[in-house]
Parts: C-alpha cells; sequence; structure tokens
C-alpha cells in the first residue's frame, strides 16, 4: 500500500524540475484559472455568508446607529433571532449522535461491534463534539457547515492517524452548478500561512513568496487583521479514471511551485506513467474528504441558507419598532416647549425644578412659552410589534413550548415531552440532515482505518457493565477477504460493507424523564413479570419508542432463561424423584422384597419415559406385566424369581 504521508515528508525537501511531469507549472497555471472561475460562480454564496456572520456580530446594527445619531442617536437592537440560533444549537448538542456500525453480513458482526466502540475514541481524541459545534453554528447562521475528514501523517509522532476539523466555507472552491461536491471536477481548499513557517517546511519556496494570484479568505470577516508576510496555500483534490474506475488525486501549491503532487510520486515510485495509474490515488475510498452539512437547501448548489437569511427582515423590523416605542417614551418623559424670541426666558432657571424663581425679559403672555404636544403612539403599534415577533417565531420553530415555557397545568414529563415534540419538527429536520453528514463522516473513518490502520493500536474502551477495556485493533478484520473455491469456481474477493446507523448520544431532560415513565408503566403492567414475556414482546412490536429493539431483545432473552430455568427445575425435581425410587429399589432387594422391588422398577421406568418423552427399555411391557402379574403362569414367575434371585449379592447364594 502507498503511504502518501510518508511520501510528502519525503518530497519536502526535494527541489526537482517538474516541467515533465504530470502535474508542472503548466498545470498549475490552469489549475488557478479554474480556482478563479470557480470563486467567480461562489461570489453570491460569499456574499451571504459574510453578510449573515457580520449581523450575528451586530456590525450592521452599528452602522445604522452611525446614521440615526442626527436623529435621536438610539437604535434598539433585540435579541429574539439571536434566540432562536441559540435554541436551535442547544437542540443540536442535546441530540449530539453517536454511531452504531451494522454488519451486512453475519461473518462481519465482530468487526462492527469493535468498529463501534473505537470509532467514538477516535472522535472524543479529535475534540469532535466542539468540532459539531463550530460547524453547528455556521450551519444556523449561515445555512452551510463543512467538515474535513483526512488522514494526517504527522499524528502520533509520525504513525498517523485520522483528523476531523471544520472548515471555512469561504475556503472551499466546487464546481459551480453541482449540487454534490462529489460531482465536481475539482475542489479547492485554500488558506492564509505564514511566510516563515512555510519556508520551513518547504525549503524550495524560499526567496518565492512574493504574493498570491489568489488571496484566501481567512480573515474576510475582519478586514483589520493584516494580512502581511502570508500566502495562500492551495490544496486541489481531483479524479480521473484509471483502471476503468475514478481515483482521486491531490496536489499542492504556492503561487507557480509544486509543493506536493500523488500524480509525480506515483510516476516517480512506478518507473512510467502507465504503471502510475494502476496505485489507489490519495484515499481509496475515491472521495473529496469534505462532509456540506446544510440547514435549508438551494437548488443546484451544495449550500444552503440559515435563520439569518429567513429571518433578519422581521428582526430589523421589531427593532425599527422597538427604537420607536423607546424614543417616544423619552418625549413623554422630557417635556418640550416652544418659546417666543422677544420675550426670553431664562432656560437654566425654567429647567431648574428647585429654583422658585425664573427670571423673564419682557413681556409674558400666554404665547410667550407653551408645550411641545406629546402624542403617545397608538397600541395598534405594540399590536403589530408583537405580531412580528410571532411571525419570527412561528417562521423559525422556535415557539413558546419548544423553548421549554410550558403551561401551568401541564406537569407529566411525558406530556412536556409530546409537547416539545410537536413543536421541535424544524430542530428534529435539522438535525436529522446534520446525522446524514454524521453518517458520511464516519464512513469515511471506516474507510481511512481500512486504508491505513495496518498497525494495531491500541484503544481504551467501555465494555460491558461499563467496565473498562483495553483493546488492540488494525485493519486485517475489514481488509478484503478471500472466500475460497467451491469445486472449480474461485469466489474471489469479499470487502467487509457496513450500515452507519446514527443515534441520539444526549437527551434534554424532559425527553429522559419521558422515557423514565415509560419504563414505570411496563414495569407496574407486569411486562417484566415471570411468564409474561411473550405477551410484553407482542404488545411492544405494536409500539414506537427510542430503544425499542434493545429492550425486546432483552425480553426475549429473559423469557427463553425463563423457559429454561423452569424446565431445569423440573429436571431436577425428576432427578429428585428417580434417586429416591433406585435407593427405595435397592433397599427393597436387600430385604428380600421382590414384589416391591419389582414395582419400583416399573415406576422408574415410566418416571424416566414420561421425563424424557421416550420409551424406556421395557417400560410399558414391565408396566403391563405389573398390572397382570395375577395372571402370570408359572413358569414367568419362577423365571423372574431366577431374575431377582441372580441381581441379588453373591448371585442368590
Amino acid at each position: 500500500m502507498t503511504r502518501w504521508g510518508d511520501i510528502k515528508k519525503q518530497e519536502r525537501a526535494m527541489d526537482e524540475d517538474i516541467m515533465t511531469a504530470v502535474v508542472n507549472a503548466q498545470t498549475l497555471t490552469e489549475l488557478t484559472r479554474i480556482l478563479q472561475k470557480y470563486k467567480a460562480g461562489k461570489a453570491s454564496i460569499e456574499r451571504r455568508t459574510v453578510a449573515a456572520e457580520n449581523w450575528w456580530k451586530l456590525r450592521n446594527q452599528a452602522e445604522e446607529r452611525k446614521k440615526t445619531e442626527g436623529i435621536g442617536g438610539f437604535q434598539a437592537v433585540s435579541g429574539w433571532l439571536h434566540n432562536v440560533i441559540v435554541s436551535k444549537h442547544a437542540d443540536a448538542i442535546e441530540a449530539f449522535p453517536e454511531p452504531s456500525i451494522l454488519p451486512r453480513e453475519e461473518g462481519d458482526k465482530a468487526e462492527a461491534g469493535i468498529l463501534s466502540k473505537i470509532i467514538p475514541v477516535i472522535l472524543e481524541q479529535n475534540e469532535f463534539e466542539k468540532t459539531y459545534s463550530d460547524c453547528m453554528w455556521q450551519k444556523l447562521k449561515t445555512g452551510t457547515g463543512v467538515y474535513k475528514v483526512y488522514w494526517d501523517a504527522d499524528k502520533l509522532g509520525g504513525l498517523g492517524d485520522i483528523a476531523i476539523e471544520r472548515v471555512d466555507l469561504l475556503n472551499v472552491f466546487w464546481e459551480p452548478g453541482v449540487r454534490d461536491i462529489q460531482d465536481s471536477r475539482y475542489f479547492f481548499h485554500t488558506s492564509l500561512e505564514d511566510n516563515d513557517e512555510l519556508e520551513r517546511q518547504y525549503p524550495q519556496l524560499q526567496g518565492r513568496l512574493r504574493g498570491n494570484a489568489f488571496m484566501a479568505t481567512k480573515f474576510v470577516y475582519d478586514d483589520s487583521v493584516p494580512t502581511d508576510g502570508k500566502s495562500t496555500v492551495i490544496d486541489v483534490y481531483y479524479k480521473k479514471y484509471s483502471g476503468g474506475k475514478k481515483v482521486l488525486h491531490y496536489c499542492k501549491y504556492v503561487g507557480d511551485t509544486l509543493l506536493y503532487s500523488t500524480e509525480n510520486t506515483a510516476q516517480s515510485m512506478a518507473g512510467s506513467e502507465e504503471m502510475a495509474r494502476a496505485l489507489p490515488g490519495l484515499y481509496e475510498h475515491g472521495l473529496y474528504p469534505f462532509v456540506f452539512d446544510s440547514l435549508f437547501p438551494v437548488e443546484g448548489s451544495p449550500c444552503g441558507y440559515g435563520f439569518i437569511d429567513l429571518c433578519q427582515n422581521s428582526q430589523t423590523q421589531i427593532d425599527m419598532m422597538q427604537t420607536a416605542f423607546v424614543k417616544n417614551t423619552m418625549l413623554g418623559a422630557t417635556p418640550r416647549y416652544f418659546q417666543r424670541m422677544d420675550g426670553a426666558i431664562n432656560e437654566e432657571e425654567f429647567l431648574n425644578l428647585a429654583n422658585p424663581v425664573i427670571h423673564v425679559s419682557g413681556n409674558l403672555g400666554e404665547d410667550s412659552i407653551r408645550t411641545v404636544d406629546y402624542r403617545p403612539l397608538s397600541g395598534n403599534y405594540l399590536e403589530m410589534r408583537t405580531s412580528i415577533i410571532n411571525e419570527l417565531r412561528e417562521t423559525s420553530g422556535n415557539t413558546e413550548t419548544s423553548v421549554g415555557l410550558i403551561n401551568a397545568g401541564v406537569t407529566a414529563a411525558s406530556a412536556i415531552a409530546a409537547l416539545q415534540e410537536a413543536s421541535g419538527k424544524g430542530s428534529r429536520d435539522a438535525t436529522r440532515a446534520s446525522y446524514r453528514a454524521y453518517g458520511q463522516i464516519i464512513s469515511m473513518c471506516i474507510e481511512l482505518i481500512r486504508q491505513f490502520y495496518d498497525l494495531p493500536r491500541q484503544f481504551r474502551i467501555t465494555g460491558q457493565l461499563g467496565i473498562e477495556q483495553f483493546v488492540s485493533y488494525s485493519n486485517s478484520g475489514i481488509k478484503p477477504q478471500y472466500q475460497g473455491m467451491i469445486g472449480d469456481t474461485d469466489l474471489g474477493m469479499r470487502l467487509p460493507v457496513f450500515d452507519i446507523k446514527v443515534i441520539p448520544q444526549k437527551k434534554n431532560s424532559y425527553t429522559r424523564l419521558s422515557q423514565n415513565e415509560l419504563a414505570l408503566q411496563f414495569y407496574q403492567l407486569g411486562f417484566f413479570a415471570e411468564g409474561q414475556a411473550d405477551q410484553a414482546l407482542a404488545c411492544m412490536s405494536m409500539m414506537e419508542f427510542e430503544g425499542k429493539d434493545e429492550l425486546m431483545q432483552r425480553l426475549a432473552y429473559n423469557g427463553t432463561m425463563q423457559r429454561q430455568l423452569a424446565m431445569y427445575q423440573q429436571y431436577a425435581l425428576a432427578l429428585t424423584q428417580i434417586t429416591n425410587r433406585i435407593f427405595e429399589m435397592i433397599r427393597a432387594v436387600t430385604e428380600k422384597k421382590q414384589r416391591k422391588a419389582l414395582d419400583l422398577y416399573q415406576d422408574l421406568l415410566a418416571l424416566m419415559e414420561s421425563i424424557t418423552g421416550r420409551a424406556a427399555p421395557g417400560g410399558k411391557t414391565a408396566k403391563k406385566a405389573a398390572k397382570l402379574k395375577g395372571k402370570e403362569s408359572g413358569r414367568m414367575e419362577r423365571a423372574r424369581s431366577s431374575a431377582y434371585n441372580a441381581a441379588l449379592p453373591g448371585g442368590g447364594r
């Protein structure tokens, strides 16, 4: 297997002429041209994303305050939309996902079980909960969160491991018009890096960092951050057909300087371009290592729009009306006056309420000074503001019930959970979309494990009953498996394939309480009582609730164990009876009670027949003979006597 990370380390120190390579200087020029084209096609998304992020930071409100300084110097800013996003983010984190890896074939059960245990450890080592939270903020605000799932050859002291990180949407570019990024001919990821660090990692850049034909947008949200001494690094992912399938390739460059190329490396290793085509490319799964998670999808784009796009207009109207209310209230609280120019009143004395005397110049008439009329806003304005607030909350799905404001008459946890469940359709839809993205992330992790986990790695997992365990794992069990031969037919190789089921790891308190109430109801109804497993399973099969499959498995197992226990108890009782018959028969033989010994023998055979369900040797015949013993011939009596005497110690002597 090709270890591209190791090759990369070797090529950092290489200074080669790439003009004759697959990826050369001419290639880089063409790639930059394509990147500029992709950026132009993404211009509207970038404008909307930047505007939404700036609005979130209230920069636009600050500009509005500057504009209104001449007409009152005040601009109200309320947090209704802010609360919507915060509430939706809390819902998402409460439903933080957890993977369950399911095999498609019986023989892959063990591998699926261990993958279900170690992948959460890999995610935890990558601080995935923080990454998930950051991407969710971006998804809710701007409409799209972006993940990158890749192999970091520098991790674990050079052993390498999976890395997962959040990527700024402004720094990735794809072919305009595609709905799925995997359909894009190229995929670009740009970053702005310090020149000193670049020259340290890549000596071939010494003296060649003279500016960029393309500038990354790392600091576009804050134009005050200086970008001097930085250069744009461009990562390009692209797919080529090789051997009837698409192969993923990758190159990295700055300006006109190539830093790394999988195609060039493959050509160098294989000795020819034809042999290089047989190599697997960057990742064997053949996918761009990026996952998009959009909120409200937009046709013809992998991106969506967010709550700021949806509700910004309503929030602006609320703020305008709030500003009017505050200014009107201030006017009512601070009276203003008209004063004639020819009858000057000492303003300082007039406005000082503690001054008993106010001096006036000239004659003082009724029209010398009068109050400016104040008209409070009509209640219609307040109703309109309330209506807009309700519209915003209904549009966003951020109703009172969804944020925890429950009618005082509703106290049962199950009822509260049901109300929240009914009011949280929007959050659940967004969560399901995030779960789909999460499933893609887990799938990529499995494929990277399959490709790179050649050496065993140690993991600390939680085993049965919450006991801490340490396991060693490599990819040998999920590599292509040889299936052997059937007759003269070679069955070839089989690739273990897994399905990914995403379940919520965390729940809100009302959901947990509701689940607890359901469990208590099952107990009170006798679902867990001895002998009720079949009835409980029949009832549960018609129900839907979280954890149903696991509970039904436990009940089925308990029912089987109860039946086995009852059977074993019957066997134990029968064994006791058999033992007692044997001892009684031995005693009868010892006491030379022939008739009683024979009767006990017949009872013993009948008892064994009833236990096993099969006729014991001589059982039915002997039993019939016992019933007819009074009619037996003298010959049979003598024969029986002889057999009895022979069974006595010493052969009846």
